[in-house]
């Protein structure tokens, strides 16, 4: 187990989102979306990475209120399902919304003590507040090195992209270069890597396999 995410940044993550999460409940822009259409688009394209095994465990590294698990009944998906986010709030909001049992889980925290088929993280790349650049990027990498070692078979993320209109773009937001992620996940990770930028939002999903875990 590694030392983990820089917890200055994480007590803020946390801080921030229970903020969202007070001011409108369990809704999309409780974990700071803009609507539930793009909130179900995102969802989507994490299917690329699990199609093919309903029965597949995942780890949802950043919850929020366990939307992600909803989604995933609803679309068949049977695996055991485990979510964590650093926000205490979002994690009492997900246990009161779906339950815990055998096959749905809640924790609070930055980094999994356990693996599982899958690992995936939607949205917590994203609100870098006041945090420089360069250690938000050292963050999200860190990141993507739990996701990798979490997820036995693969895992997938999404970022804002850079290719977004400049006079669109926050300060306060985390962007990044589509072509320079691809290309550091290919030399991390391996060959099998698909970045996904097609559908209509100002962001992109990179999914990953590993293939000795499926040869």
């Amino acid at each position: 187990m590694s030392a983990g995410p820089d917890p200055s940044i994480v007590s803020g993550v946390a801080a921030y989102y229970s903020s969202k999460l007070a001011l409108h409940g369990p809704t999309p822009q409780g974990v700071d979306w803009n609507g539930r259409a793009s909130h179900e688009l995102r969802h989507r394209q994490f299917l690329r990475l699990l199609e093919g095994s309903p029965d597949a465990s995942i780890l949802d590294i950043g919850c929020g209120y366990g939307d992600f698990m909803r989604f995933l009944r609803e679309a068949g998906h049977r695996g055991q399902f485990i979510g964590y986010d650093v926000a205490p709030d979002m994690i009492r909001e997900a246990t009161r919304l779906h339950g815990e049992s055998a096959d749905c889980r809640w924790r609070v925290g930055a980094e999994p003590t356990e693996t599982a088929d899958f690992a995936v993280a939607s949205g917590i790349f994203n609100v870098k507040g006041e945090v420089p650049t360069e250690t938000w990027a050292r963050y999200v990498r860190e990141i993507i090195d739990i996701l990798a070692r979490t997820g036995r078979r693969g895992f997938a993320f999404n970022v804002l992209s850079l290719s977004s209109d400049a006079d669109r773009r926050s300060g306060t937001l985390y962007y990044a270069d589509a072509a320079e992620m691809l290309s550091y996940c290919l030399n991390r990770y391996g060959r099998s890597v698909a970045l996904l930028q097609d559908y209509g939002l100002y962001e992109f999903t990179v999914v990953i396999r590993h293939i000795a875990a499926t040869r």
